[in-house]
């Protein structure tokens, strides 16, 4: 077992590439479906979790490679941009995957203690679209409707299940908001930029033309108030890094900490003020659900319907334990405001004046 090994799921995710250039005193062993596109790990394994045979595939690589940190991004996050469209391949990855990952750690911490240190990034997507302000950790899991949302709670709740049998693993589990940054492409992100156009020949149009999408919303005033936090993609590489760099504990309980930008929320009118988004209000929430939903099925949006509730709801966290755990390093590690992180999701489109 090497201190300065460190294997990555997901390596060529956009958070695996950002992760990556923060440990070049480390030795990376990179895994994924595909290769990266730009700087590769020390080592790269073409490795599919969506097949049974990807666990003894990790085996053999965890016992070749000998690591001691394991941290596991592979996720599918967006269908539309990684191509995953079939829900159960997407299951097959998400929530088979990451127990596959957990079986192969637990397997060769049971033959050999290897892995010190294991790191998942789940979602604050997990508490549900509504919360009663900012909620802790304890914060009962009421993901629904999304896909996305439902996978990260069901892939919890297998990590929960299976914490024993990884030994005397420093496990962590983050639960970071949405993610943003000039790099970052989401659900919400590109809702606000008005780029989430579908692959069908709707999208296609609009997209050539210069279009930009506006961002549904049902009348009343609660609507544009709802309080929205996002996340610096790059502030939750470097909590990863930090967690890596942390001296191993025996008999550490499983860390669990929400994650979110320094600051205030924002609402939703401020988030569409700082895009420069065009705010388009329907009479009722459910015929902006049926809107999305035609849209979707045409191809000419790049959003599912059943992402809306968590676009216009309000769910926020408290970030008093990280601020604990990161101590004195909080603002090194912390370097982006709620807002500062979401106006970085802009910066192009400001310097070029781009307007609706």
């Amino acid at each position: 077992m090497s201190e300065r090994t460190i294997l990555i799921t997901g390596i060529a995710g956009n958070l695996g590439r950002r992760l990556l250039p923060l440990l070049s005193d480390f030795e990376v062993i990179g895994v994924d479906f595909k290769p990266p596109k730009r700087t590769p790990p020390a080592r790269f394994a073409t490795i599919d979790l969506g097949e049974e045979a990807s666990c003894r595939a990790l085996i053999e690589l965890i016992q070749e490679t000998r690591p001691a940190s394991v941290v596991h991004l592979a996720f599918v996050t967006d269908p539309v941009t990684t191509g995953v469209l079939d829900r159960e391949r997407m299951w097959q990855i998400n929530i088979a995957g990451t127990a596959r990952v957990l079986e192969a750690v637990a397997g060769v911490n049971r033959m050999s203690p290897t892995v010190q240190r294991f790191i998942y990034p789940s979602s604050a997507s997990v508490y549900g679209p509504e919360t009663p302000g900012p909620v802790d950790e304890t914060f009962p899991l009421g993901a629904h409707t999304l896909t996305y949302a439902v996978h990260k709670k069901e892939c919890e709740v297998v990590l929960q299940r299976r914490i024993s049998s990884l030994g005397d693993c420093n496990t962590y589990i983050l639960r970071p908001h949405i993610y943003t940054g000039a790099s970052m492409h989401n659900y919400l992100v590109d809702v606000l930029r008005g780029t989430a156009f579908g692959r069908g020949w709707m999208g296609r149009f609009m997209r050539k033309r210069g279009w930009r999408l506006p961002l549904l919303l049902p009348l009343g005033r609660r609507y544009p108030q709802k309080l929205l936090q996002c996340v610096h993609v790059d502030d939750v590489a470097r909590v990863i890094e930090y967690m890596l760099r942390q001296p191993y504990q025996k008999d550490l309980a499983a860390q669990v900490l929400n994650v979110a930008g320094s600051g205030r929320p924002l609402s939703i009118a401020e988030c569409a003020d700082i895009a420069h988004a065009r705010m388009m209000r329907l009479p009722f929430r459910f015929l902006c659900w049926q809107v999305l939903k035609f849209l979707w099925s045409t191809r000419a949006y790049a959003v599912p319907a059943e992402a809306y509730p968590y676009m216009i709801g309000s769910y926020t966290v408290n970030t008093e334990k990280l601020r604990t755990f990161l101590g004195a390093d909080y603002d090194r590690v912390i370097r982006y405001s709620v807002e500062a992180a979401l106006r970085d999701s802009f910066q192009a489109e400001t310097a070029t004046g781009t307007q609706n």
